[in-house]
Parts: structure tokens; C-alpha cells; sequence
């Protein structure tokens, strides 16, 4: 991304931008992508510039320690993550912790 300009922080990202940050946040373990998908499915056609930065800095983490922020296992450093990063990163949570419903019954209980 380039300079950060605070008139455009809520503009939507352009299509080359958001496919270049949907190629950016392709992830090595398959947890962090299905979080990382499902925020996409819901939120792509709104983005704002914003929201992106905020992802790019995800982002720079490692898969685990992004994978333990998106698992609540624990908490950004606020030396590098602001309250557009935290508010991103509870987005991510509350949406990765949806699952849809399954299409087969559950287990009957074992006896």
C-alpha cells in the first residue's frame, strides 16, 4: 500500500487493490484462510482503505502468532496494533467463530 492519506481512510479500495490484498493474505495454514475467506465473503465489496491497512498488518505477523491472535489464545501488542487493527481483528473472530451448519445429523451418543 502506498502513503497513508487520512481523507481516504473510509474510501473503498479499488478492484486492483482488493485483489492484490486478497493475494497478500493468502496464509500458509489453512485456520487463518478460512477466517481470513469468510471475512472476505462478507465485507470484500465495502472495504475501506482503513480496514486494509488494517489487514496488511495482520499480515506481517507469522501464521502462528496470527493464528493465536485469531484464536483469542492471545492479544495485538499495542505497540503495533491500533484500534483500526483490534477492531479488524474482532471482526475476524467474531466471523471465524461462525460455522455454517452442517449437512449430516449429529453422532447418536455412544452407549
Amino acid at each position: 500500500m502506498s502513503e497513508h492519506d487520512p481523507a481516504l481512510d473510509d474510501a473503498p479500495l479499488s478492484a486492483q487493490a482488493l485483489g492484490k490484498l486478497k493475494w497478500r493474505c493468502r496464509r500458509g495454514l489453512l485456520e487463518n484462510d478460512l477466517f481470513i475467506t469468510r471475512f472476505f465473503e462478507r465485507h470484500e465489496s465495502g472495504l475501506t482503505q482503513r480496514q486494509a491497512r488494517a489487514l496488511e498488518a495482520l499480515m506481517d505477523l507469522s501464521d502462528h502468532d496470527l493464528l493465536e491472535l485469531l484464536l483469542q489464545r492471545k492479544e495485538p501488542d499495542p505497540a503495533w496494533a491500533g484500534p483500526d487493527v483490534v477492531a479488524l481483528l474482532q471482526t475476524l473472530r467474531t466471523e471465524g467463530a461462525h460455522r455454517p451448519p452442517t449437512s449430516h445429523p449429529p453422532s447418536a451418543p455412544l452407549h
